[in-house]
């Protein structure tokens, strides 16, 4: 489908998806983004739903501001995706065994490994930049500090909530290793911070919903949360390549006599900030729940716990600012997902999934999200399908 266009009060909102479908508290979001003053554009992806200030599965473009609560407080979450020399022949009929190993490497939940991951460790991959990335810390925000330690043991850690890690088959039978993480706690308590410095500013005072709060370009306080929202996005993009690195590592020995090999790492941030220029103007895009899908570039869309995902490319739509959705989207709420659904559905909606089936996953259940397949029908203007994976083993915090 192309777009419906919703008039704003600054800028119309573009919405690849059904209005009638979308909760009215999300459309009052979109509604209140479309009256800032430094909005220039507001395209709206088909998982979209509520969120906090700013709805999942937007793309905000701004000049000379930023919104922290648009871009979340898991700054630079996003997937990574490898195709493997696996198929479906070399895989053992039990996958306990192939999960418990991933699960023993990998902390999931709030958990973090006992001593940092060091990235020399993994043969063939890059450290350049890692002393560098890390002596920046010294420059971020004072009130996350104290947790310098716990950062570099959470770097190669999965998280909970919707974040996974899964082994997945394409069409063809060839075996892949997909995974979505963020920037861990360290990236949550920055966004916080700053979350709550920017509440204060005066120019904030009027908004419509304090959560919108925003920095201004040519102030400290935008110059603070830069520095440390690029770091925070370059720490999760890190977080993935180490967890890569370790779940390679699992199959490799998982599948020794197979010797697999692995194509080049695909990855993409879906909650994030980037610097881009459209209609003559440089302009600052937030991604949240959304990935940048411009022309030729991969892109990884999740479904839930039980259903596909894709693997795209990007077909440089510019008027969503380049963008696709980041997943399926959620269509109830944890809490309502939990009164909704039993251990019984959650077991009968990820049939022939090795994974988690206790109650600590049931607001993950595939039917607290929307049908992924009419989610991937609603873009196909903003992508094409490269590849359609559904996973035989699913890891959750």
């Amino acid at each position: 489908m192309s777009y419906v266009e919703i008039p704003g009060a600054r800028v119309p909102v573009r919405m690849w998806a059904d209005p009638a479908t979308v909760e009215d508290g999300a459309l009052r979001q979109l509604q209140n983004v479309a009256t800032l003053p430094w909005v220039r554009g507001l395209a709206v992806m088909p998982d979209v739903h509520y969120g906090k200030g700013a709805t999942v599965g937007s793309v905000i473009a701004m000049r000379g501001a930023v919104c922290p609560a648009a871009v979340g407080v898991d700054i630079g979450c996003g997937m990574s995706a490898v195709k493997t020399s696996l198929t479906a022949n070399d895989l053992p009929g039990d996958l306990t065994r192939l999960r418990s190993g991933i699960e023993r490497v990998i902390p999931v939940g709030r958990g973090m490994h006992d001593d940092p991951v060091e990235p020399g460790q993994f043969h063939g991959l890059a450290t350049a930049g890692w002393e560098e990335f890390w002596g920046r810390f010294d420059g971020v925000a004072g009130a996350v500090k104290f947790r310098e330690e716990r950062a570099h043991k959470q770097l190669g850690t999965l998280g909970s909530g919707n974040h996974m890690i899964e082994v997945c088959l394409d069409q063809s039978d060839s075996v892949w290793l997909m995974l979505h993480s963020g920037s861990r706690n360290i990236g949550k308590e920055l966004a916080e911070h700053h979350i709550g410095v920017a509440q204060k500013l005066p120019h904030n005072q009027g908004l419509v919903d304090r959560d919108l709060a925003v920095f201004v370009s040519d102030t400290p306080q935008m110059a603070a949360y830069r520095n440390d929202l690029f770091w925070a996005q370059e720490y999760a993009k890190y977080n993935r390549t180490l967890m890569m690195a370790l779940l390679k590592d699992v199959i490799r020995k998982e599948f020794k006599k197979a010797k697999p090999v692995f194509e080049p790492e695909i990855s993409c941030h879906h909650n994030y900030v980037a610097e881009e220029r459209y209609d003559g103007m440089d302009l600052l895009v937030t991604r949240k729940g959304a990935i940048r899908a411009g022309s030729g570039e991969y892109g990884i869309i999740p479904g839930s716990m039980g259903t596909s995902s894709y693997i795209v490319k990007g077909l440089g739509n510019t008027a969503a600012f380049n963008s696709a959705s980041h997943g399926a989207g959620r269509r109830m709420s944890r809490s309502a997902a939990k009164r909704r659904f039993t251990t019984r559905d959650l077991e009968e909606q990820t049939r022939g999934v090795e994974c988690r089936k206790d109650s600590g996953v049931v607001d993950e259940i595939p039917g607290a999200y929307k049908n992924i397949d009419q989610v991937m029908e609603q873009q196909r203007d903003l992508v094409e399908v490269v590849a359609k994976l559904k996973q035989f083993v699913c890891v959750k915090g």
